[in-house]
């Protein structure tokens, strides 16, 4: 006997066994059982949820001999028939290769024969939105007024490529993707049945990874069944789909909520060190900081996790503010791994970069005076105690602009203009790319391109100003240093040795917060600012 794959083999044989969709299967069964059939259905929805099962069903279910409350029996020939798929009378189609009017017309020629065996010819038509717009033409007098012996059922994952006046004439169904408890209770089935030993969180990632599609998990397990043999684990499953599930995910995400840059840094080369796929790990970082910002927006109902998850993301979203965690899923969801997924350079500048951005907003907050009253003595009775005179706070501003402050051993040098440094400073973004691929980890151009400028030239010592200390430590590095000042060498014709020193941003790369109060009354009162108050010493 010809062995079937577990998606064709576990296809429902009736309407009440199709998974998830059961304001689709209840009308149905409805229209069948009180003989109110349309000539003309539209399934709608995504792959692998049961549109062409369905359409099958149907399609016994109105030819079968012994109908039970608009199911088919299975039992009688023609189920039994159809079935097999060697019922004369169902005809499926493949609009994607046979979507011409030549097609169509072959067709509406064939409609019009009586059936051989069954009280009904039923088509059903896959990928229904393939058909041609000419051919589709040629079909609509047909589909509107079709031979009382026939019946049309349309399939297609793209409804809004359908031909209007093709939706007009069809009983129109939506197809869900189903949920995962759905998914998993239809692979429990197949395991018992199968005699597959499956451990449950691998059950769940599958159904995870699969987006609502029956047919691709069935077709996964199958997979992995034929693979690792009748007995399953979720180290397993993590090998097959490259997924890491490693807790270290979760340990990230806390480090980015508690803006703790060394620790995260840690993390993230434990990760590199333990040789994981970065791409995927960062893949399932951007994940997780999703639902932590799911959560923190009040839509806790779309998170797809257990009760026990969904209560530490709560905890865990509620130290941070929806604007840093919005922040922190668009600077992983930028990062580009494709090139090199082992360098963890990439995931260290998004922490670092996502951390000190949050600090930057931090520090239009008025500062508190530097001396302050002891809490003892803040405590006693207001008349044996003349109040502290308050700190003056600075007055509110449109925009501060955070700089890095370099030490007194490391002052910013004068930048007097020069030609030399001027023509470096215009060649500068050639460097830059010149710079691509360098290092072990081949990432030397991102750390400079948005990190540093070059300040001065010193008797043929370039000076490089870096606007945070993590990155000037990362070029200080002997071995970066040495190739920096290679491809100095290459691009420039001068043997420039590197100084690398701390500096406030240049105006052109100064980033410019607005103040909150400033931001609420733009937005609340349609307030303008027109001036700003010069800043004084005090200040």
């Amino acid at each position: 006997m010809t062995s079937q794959v577990f998606y064709r083999k576990w296809r429902p044989q009736n309407l009440s066994e199709v998974v998830g969709q059961e304001h689709v299967t209840q009308t149905l069964r409805h229209a069948v059982a009180n003989g109110r059939v349309a000539h003309a259905y539209l399934f709608c929805g995504p792959r692998g949820t049961g549109k062409t099962s369905t359409g099958r069903i149907l399609a016994k279910a109105i030819n079968c001999l012994n109908p039970e409350e608009g199911e088919p029996c299975n039992s009688c020939a023609l189920c039994k028939a159809i079935n097999e798929g060697s019922a004369p009378d169902i005809i499926e189609i493949d609009a994607a290769s046979n979507r011409g009017i030549e097609d169509i017309r072959k067709l509406r020629e064939r409609v019009n024969y009586s059936p051989n065996l069954a009280r009904y010819k039923v088509y059903i038509i896959d990928e229904a939105h393939m058909i041609t717009p000419d051919a589709a033409n040629a079909f609509l007098k047909t589909l509107e007024e079709p031979p009382p012996h026939a019946k049309f059922i349309l399939a297609t994952t793209e409804p809004h490529k359908v031909l209007a006046t093709i939706l007009s004439r069809c009983q129109r169904f939506d197809f869900h993707r189903l949920p995962q408890s759905a998914v998993i209770s239809k692979l429990n089935l197949v395991c018992e049945n199968e005699g597959i030993d499956i451990v449950p969180e691998a059950l769940r990632l599958i159904a995870k990874v699969t987006t609502g599609s029956l047919r691709d998990a069935e077709n996964l397990l199958e997979q992995l069944a034929t693979y690792y043999g009748h007995k399953i684990e979720l180290h397993q499953v993590q090998e097959m789909l490259g997924v890491s599930g490693d807790l270290r995910i979760r340990e990230l995400a806390r480090h980015i909520v508690n803006k703790d840059i060394t620790a995260g840094l840690k993390t993230i080369n434990s990760v590199s060190g333990d040789g994981l796929d970065l791409r995927q790990f960062n893949r399932e970082l951007v994940d997780y900081l999703r639902d932590l910002l799911l959560v923190r927006s009040g839509s806790e109902e779309v998170v797809d996790v257990t009760s026990d998850d969904l209560i530490e993301i709560k905890e865990l979203a509620a130290g941070a503010s929806l604007d840093y965690l919005l922040a922190a899923v668009k600077r992983f969801g930028e990062i580009d791994l494709r090139l090199d997924n082992y360098s963890p350079l990439l995931l260290e500048l998004a922490l670092v970069d996502s951390i000190l951005s949050a600090g930057d907003r931090q520090l239009v907050q008025p500062k508190q005076s530097e001396s302050r009253e002891p809490a003892a003595v803040a405590s006693r009775p207001a008349k044996s105690t003349k109040p502290a005179p308050k700190a003056k706070a600075p007055e509110p501003t449109e925009s501060t602009e955070t700089e890095a402050v370099p030490s007194k051993a490391e002052e910013t040098p004068e930048t007097t203009p020069s030609p030399e440094i001027d023509q470096l400073r215009s060649r500068w973004r050639e460097f830059i790319n010149a710079m691509r691929g360098e290092g072990s980890k081949g990432n030397l151009d991102a750390v400079l391109r948005s990190a540093c400028e070059p300040l001065a030239i010193e008797d043929n010592t370039l000076v490089l100003g870096f606007y945070h200390e993590f990155h000037k430590a990362y070029i200080e590095n002997p071995k970066y240093k040495h190739l920096v000042e290679k491809k100095l060498r290459e691009i420039f014709g001068q043997p420039y040795q590197i100084r690398c020193v701390l500096t406030p941003r240049s105006e052109k790369t100064k980033v410019k917060t607005e103040i909150p109060l400033v931001k609420a009354a733009k937005e609340s009162y349609g307030a303008k600012v027109v001036g700003r108050k010069p800043r004084t010493e005090e200040e």
